[in-house]
């Protein structure tokens, strides 16, 4: 029996993605475009194929919300 939770092994790979593709110096806020950032989330939420396209889509409207904020870029805090 898997204990695997889906959406919190997607956010683990969502901000290994964020840590690797910042133009941030070393510990800093890692934020990438959330064009970047909703590109990958939907492509490795659909490989999972356990999160659904609603809940894809809701994720990724408060995660807009809070880049507007932000000058269009996601923050590992936001997710």
């Amino acid at each position: 029996i898997s204990c695997r939770n889906p959406l919190q092994s997607l956010l683990s790979s969502m901000k290994q993605a964020c840590e690797i593709l910042t133009r941030d110096p070393e510990g800093g806020a890692a934020q990438i475009p959330f064009e970047t950032f909703s590109f990958l989330y939907s492509y490795l939420a659909s490989i999972d194929g356990e999160i659904s396209e609603t809940e894809i889509t809701a994720f990724l409207e408060e995660i807009k919300e809070q880049a507007e904020k932000h000058h269009g870029m996601v923050l590992i805090r936001h997710f």
